[in-house]
């Protein structure tokens, strides 16, 4: 919805999508965690520069009349009440575009964005991707505090983070933790192929009224957008979930240049390393990503992978599991040129793909 009026307004090109994170992130860099003798982690700069760029998002659904029978009537009766519902946003862009999760805004026939400073905007829906459970909004504002970027492929395990959101409609809440794990799959997209689930985990506090809003680092760069808790009871329970920053980079460029999302493929079937799948095919790594298929006239097979290879790197980066490989390819653009690290038949090898659509 709205892409081809932010095509129109802003021309944008992908490549200009692309600088503009580059410099959003030179611009806005910070250190910020404090040295206070060690005694224990400081967050509180972090916390300053981070809530001004998250927001408040209210969800407003009116009810729609199904046929002119019912369009009379409710002009008669009256129409039920609006439902409303809140989560958070964060600010990506001093122009006013705002990335915040698809299920928060799905079916709105209205949103609207409260600032740090208590404005409020009606917001227009650019682009959304129920892929990645992804959003991008935009308001007629400028100079906003736009957030600084991380390099989720850089986050460790343990690593301090925080949350900042609107949980329970309490308006701009920090919470801290660390990184519990990464590329986590939880199935809460539905499993279908096309799907990408590599969350970062963390035990920051996230309930509802989170979803769509920030998890930084100390140092108050942006690592994710948190999206989901695993809970028996709706509400937080130990650990929570954010779409890594990197492909949330490539899903914004692509809904403010396009309205959608142009994903690259790399056209195989594959399945999670183990021990049973590394002695029925007599494999000594247990790690990485076997492919089971190709697909015919495929990225992969073009390249020359072969069924049998285990996946271990993109681009040097680890993928140890198949939600960390569709990160990686889900982050890139068809055409982009990868190399992919590979085992076969005990030999390590790299090879050259590009990716098709």
């Amino acid at each position: 919805m709205g892409g081809q009026y932010a095509i129109d307004q802003w021309n944008y090109r992908q490549n200009d999508a692309t600088h503009f994170f580059q410099e959003q992130r030179k611009q806005n860099s910070v250190r910020l965690t404090k040295n206070n003798g060690g005694l224990a982690p400081d967050f509180s700069d972090a916390a300053e520069a981070v809530m001004p760029a998250v927001v408040n998002v209210t969800s407003i659904t009116k009810y729609q009349a199904r046929s002119d029978w019912e369009r009379r009537y409710l002009e008669f009766f009256g129409a039920p009440e609006a439902n409303q519902s809140t989560g958070s946003g964060v600010i990506i862009s001093n122009k006013g575009y705002i990335v915040t999760n698809n299920h928060v805004i799905k079916g709105a026939t209205d949103v609207e964005v409260t600032l740090y400073d208590k404005r409020k905007y009606k917001a227009e829906i650019i682009g959304t991707d129920p892929n990645t459970d992804l959003a991008v909004l935009k308001i007629k504002a400028e100079d906003l505090p736009a957030i600084a970027f991380a390099n989720s492929d850089e986050a460790k395990i343990g690593e301090w983070v925080l949350a900042v959101g609107n949980p329970f409609d309490l308006n701009f809440t920090v919470t801290a933790g660390i990184i519990s794990a990464k590329g986590r799959n939880i199935n809460i997209l539905g499993g279908q192929n096309k799907n990408i689930e590599s969350f970062i985990q963390t035990d920051a506090a996230v309930n509802p009224g989170n979803s769509g809003g920030a998890l930084v680092t100390a140092n108050g760069e942006l690592l994710g957008i948190n999206t989901a808790i695993a809970t028996p009871t709706g509400t937080y329970a130990g650990y929570s979930f954010a779409v890594p920053i990197n492909l949330v980079k490539k899903v914004v460029s692509d809904l403010m240049a396009y309205g959608e999302v142009k994903r690259g493929y790399l056209g195989v079937i594959i399945q999670d390393m183990n021990s049973e799948v590394a002695a029925r095919e007599n494999l000594t790594i247990t790690q990485g990503i076997f492919v089971s298929e190709l697909v015919e006239n495929g990225a992969a097979e073009k390249a020359g992978l072969k069924e049998g290879d285990v996946i271990i790197e993109v681009n040097g980066v680890s993928t140890k599991s198949v939600p960390e490989l569709q990160e990686q390819i889900g982050s890139r653009n068809p055409g982009d040129e990868i190399t992919l690290t590979i085992h076969r038949k005990g030999t390590k090898k790299q090879m050259s793909v590009k990716l098709k659509e």
